[in-house]
């Protein structure tokens, strides 16, 4: 099936945007414009590609296709790369899911280091980033080591090491007989969001029990920490983001020596594998800085 660019860029950029005027906006068209290609696409392939509302979503088909249009564009600029033309295109667009502490410890220096690339990052924790690649939502994904997604290159990048940490005041209150069961089923901890499974993890690898403590939602890794100092909680927070406050003070580990190590690894579409080549060369020198390297057998 032959699909015009003009209507596929038109379906991404109103996903990205949430919006037909903004997108017309960043198109140079009227919205008129940006309706009559989004109505002949929906033509062509015979479903609704997007629901609309205040934002607008893009149906599974729509999601799809968006993608879609992203790796033509990522294809083709890998194409004029080889045969040293240039073609004026400019930055070529990619999404990947990223977890938010990756992002936060050392992704963004991979970014960085990769050129000619506009970036649209899905942020979820890294236990489910995988399941955006097995919907075709993204092109690349930073996921738990060992959920290989069918059709993807995986590469092992190293372990995340995450402590368990808090203020030495919340310690005091909650932990004054030591860190044991009955006192962390009480003790109310961080938790980034509903599918944040570290510390009840580290609860169970400590105890050998499954507990599910009071819980404070708070989907940020910087303020992670920061509610951690306030002694709102404890939470399992990446090494690399605590290692200043523990070196002052203001945090301590509930246990020390005993952290939480989480295999990390980037998996990327194998069609775009080459297209992708030069990211993969930035987050494997990037996470061989950061993490912890990864075993080999």
């Amino acid at each position: 099936m032959q699909l015009d660019p003009h209507q596929l860029s038109a379906l991404a950029t109103i996903l990205r945007h949430g919006s037909f005027e903004a997108a017309a906006a960043e198109l140079a068209v009227t919205p008129s414009a940006i309706s009559q290609r989004i109505k002949a696409l929906e033509d062509r392939v015979g479903v609704s590609l997007i629901h609309r509302g205040a934002p607008c979503t893009g149906t599974p088909a729509g999601l799809r296709l968006a993608r879609h249009a992203e790796d033509v564009g990522l294809l083709e600029a890998q194409l004029s790369r080889e045969l040293s033309m240039d073609n004026g295109t400019g930055s070529t667009r990619v999404r990947i899911a990223v977890p938010a502490d990756s992002l936060s410890t050392w992704f963004i220096e991979a970014m960085a280091a990769t050129r000619d690339i506009l970036f649209d990052l899905v942020i979820d924790d890294q236990d489910h980033s995988a399941e955006w690649l097995r919907r075709g939502e993204v092109s690349a994904a930073i996921t738990v080591g060992g959920q290989v997604v069918p059709g993807c290159n995986s590469i092992p990048l190293g372990t995340l090491r995450y402590l368990p940490t808090a203020s030495p005041t919340y310690v005091r209150r909650w932990f004054s007989d030591g860190v044991k069961a009955s006192n962390l089923s009480m003790a109310p901890c961080l938790t980034f969001n509903r599918k944040d499974a570290l510390q009840k993890a580290w609860i169970a690898k400590q105890t050998g029990t499954r507990l599910s403590p009071p819980s404070h939602f708070l989907p940020s890794s910087n303020g992670f920490v920061e509610a951690a100092e306030a002694g709102l909680g404890w939470g399992m927070n990446p090494e690399a983001l605590v290692r200043p406050a523990i070196a002052d003070g203001r945090l301590v580990e509930l246990v020390p020596n005993a952290p939480l190590d989480v295999a990390l690894t980037w998996q990327v579409g194998r069609i775009l594998a080459p297209a992708l080549a030069p990211l993969t060369r930035s987050v494997r020198v990037s996470a061989a800085k950061a993490l912890i390297p990864a075993q080999t057998t």
